[in-house]
């Protein structure tokens, strides 16, 4: 191949690599022009701060939270269910028949019993000048009874059975009962000389106060437990006439206690009882 072939040939290959090259030089050329002349066009970006990226672009209504819902409404209390205890039934009386301490002028031998049938009291004497008060119920009309008795012997939930002159006026009593809550006689009984009579407690507190036995002298349960505490087997008990007694604390004569009826003057019916 002669020279000038060849030449041909290099000139030919050499054309396509110029090219190249003056198109990328004119390419930085024109970039470099425009970095120089637009300056401000090119800024850094900008991260937005935590709380714009997490904030919504658009306002939007957040629903209220469940618990907070919940911590808002009043709590409706639920009713708690009281155990069914069945009470006893409370005293329906006047404050004077509750037990208590009073002033009494007696010439008695304390813990003698004082038997007030006319006002339905009991005193037991402390001293010459004090005694212990009981509200009691007494003898129905036709029932009462007045003398001096001792203490003959105590009995704590005592049987009951009724005599047989009761069981003639009232035949559907029954012939015996045990002694318990529902017992007539109550917690204790202390029993009167050889007679039917007693002071004794009660499953009717509401009869304290009033006539209502068959000559028994009754108190409430609790009351009778605390006169059975402090009174003796043999200690004295007189029983005033309901027409003769009075309120022995008032004035300062001697009271009725200090005048004991006579024991004659105890009623002939000996049998009967309460109930």
């Amino acid at each position: 191949m002669s020279k000038r072939t060849r030449r041909g040939k290099t000139d030919t290959l050499a054309l396509p690599v110029v090219g190249r090259v003056v198109v990328v030089v004119v390419a930085a050329a024109a970039l470099g022009y425009g970095l120089i002349s637009h300056p401000t066009n090119v800024q850094p970006i900008r991260k937005p701060p935590a709380q714009q990226v997490l904030a919504p672009s658009t306002p939007t209504r957040a629903s209220t939270p469940v618990q907070a819902l919940a911590s808002a409404a009043t709590p409706i209390p639920v009713p708690v269910a009281k155990p069914q205890v069945e009470t006893p039934k409370a005293i329906d009386a006047p404050g004077k028949l509750v037990r208590q301490v009073v002033d009494y002028v007696s010439r008695q031998t304390p813990g003698t019993l004082v038997i007030d049938t006319g006002n339905t009291f009991l005193y037991l004497v402390l001293n010459d000048r004090q005694a212990m008060r009981y509200g009691i119920g007494v003898g129905r009309e036709g029932f009462t009874w007045s003398g001096e008795q001792t203490v003959a012997r105590k009995t704590e939930w005592p049987d009951w059975r009724p005599p047989a002159e009761m069981l003639t006026r009232q035949p559907y009593l029954p012939r015996f009962m045990a002694g318990g809550p529902g017992n007539p006689l109550g917690a204790r009984a202390m029993y009167l000389g050889e007679t039917e009579y007693r002071i004794h407690g009660t499953n009717k507190p509401d009869t304290i106060g009033k006539r209502v036995s068959s000559g028994c002298i009754r108190l409430t349960n609790e009351d009778v437990v605390d006169l059975y505490e402090r009174v003796k087997v043999g200690a004295k008990v007189i029983v005033l006439p309901a027409t003769a007694a009075h309120r022995p604390s008032q004035g300062t004569p001697p009271d009725a206690a200090s005048r004991s009826p006579e024991p004659a003057s105890m009623s002939n019916r000996a049998s009967a009882t309460s109930a």
